[in-house]
């Protein structure tokens, strides 16, 4: 009966293949196995694995060239993945994306990024985005001491994309004043650039689900291990089986010929203390016994001194008057919750767009703004 089910699956399969268009089959395979590497790629830059994207990546181009994808919908796709390559080697100012010498990688970004606008829905973190891969392209130039870098980034954005104002004249100071460490650059750190970029991701994989054969090789993986489990147990089953035969083949020999069979162990448990001299005796100290007086004299040295390396905690810098008014001028020209927007026209001294809405809810609560 099985043989004969065998048998009519492959007769069906053969008139599959006949009937078939073969590379309509080859051209939805492919797309795929597109989709499972894109979000591969997505799941490595989440977890920060450099090697694997750059090896993951490699594949990724090569499929993405297949013949069979030509006038597909996977375009989108491709282009988010090489704006997250340049991301990924965004410190790395030698790698080369563009013809052109002075483009690093954040700025070849930020070209790409321009093209993606359409894929996002949120135009506030859009926003967020294009400001940070700006402000990051200046600050890695200076964390790597070269000024003139950064001079000739901030001047390729100024040609190339709407900068505003306030923004280009804070830049402008940073980059005169060689403050790698400003506290401008610092709200917008390169770990809130892939936070924010990850938050795109995750959008949009949620309206544009990418899993199919993610999901097929999950179920796969998971029937696996059961089957392994099962046969796991049936060979323990069988194994103590095999035990209690041997036991009662053991009593009932032991009751025939009268004699009790000894089962040798691999390991002797014989006491192997055996008599040695003094000198190859090592001395055993009890911590509990020894006073004071003799442990200084057991072991003299002092212990280090370990003032220096607890970290200081920062003192907590008071909100003042001046900026109070500018959170306020800032409410009312961007509106409420817009704290990265407020940020950017105005100095808190490193603060972030959290402690602004902290601030702010302070400031109602005791009726200094309304």
């Amino acid at each position: 009966m099985e043989l004969e089910v065998h048998s009519i699956d492959a007769t069906e399969a053969d008139h599959i293949d006949e009937s078939t268009d073969f590379p309509h089959i080859t051209a939805v395979a492919t797309r795929w196995t597109l989709d499972f590497m894109f979000v591969s790629l997505c799941r490595h830059f989440k977890e920060n694995r450099e090697d694997a994207f750059d090896e993951t990546l490699s594949s990724f181009e090569a499929v993405s060239q297949s013949p069979s994808l030509k006038g597909s919908t996977d375009d989108k796709k491709v282009l988010i993945c090489a704006f997250l390559a340049r991301v990924v080697h965004g410190k790395q100012l030698d790698v080369q994306y563009e013809k052109d010498r002075r483009v690093m990688p954040l700025m070849s970004a930020a070209k790409i990024w321009s093209d993606l606008k359409d894929t996002v829905a949120d135009k506030s973190l859009f926003k967020n985005i294009t400001v940070l891969l700006l402000v990051q392209s200046v600050a890695v130039c200076l964390e790597k001491g070269r000024r003139s870098s950064a001079s000739s980034a901030l001047k390729w954005f100024e040609e190339n994309h709407e900068l505003p104002q306030s923004l280009k004249a804070k830049l402008s100071t940073v980059v005169t004043e060689r403050e790698t460490y400003h506290p401008f650059l610092m709200s917008f750190s390169f770990s809130r650039l892939l936070d924010t970029v990850q938050s795109f991701l995750d959008d949009y994989l949620e309206k544009n689900p990418s899993d199919y054969l993610l999901k097929a090789a999950t179920k796969v993986v998971r029937s696996l291990k059961k089957n392994r489990g099962l046969s796991d147990v049936r060979k323990r089953e069988h194994s103590q089986t095999e035990i209690a035969d041997d036991s009662s083949e053991d009593a009932k020999e032991s009751m025939n010929t009268g004699r009790v069979r000894i089962r040798r162990k691999l390991l002797s448990t014989k006491i192997t203390d055996v008599w040695k001299p003094d000198s190859c005796k090592k001395s055993v100290v009890c911590v509990q016994r020894i006073s004071e007086h003799e442990l200084s004299q057991v072991s003299p040295r002092k212990p280090a001194d370990t003032s220096n390396i607890q970290k200081a905690r920062a003192a907590r810098q008071k909100w003042t008057t001046a900026q109070d008014k500018q959170l306020e001028k800032g409410v009312r020209c961007h509106g409420l919750g817009k704290w990265s927007r407020i940020l950017l026209d105005y100095d808190f001294e490193g603060r972030s767009g959290t402690m602004l809405k902290d601030r702010w809810r302070i400031l109602v609560k005791t009726n200094k703004v309304s």
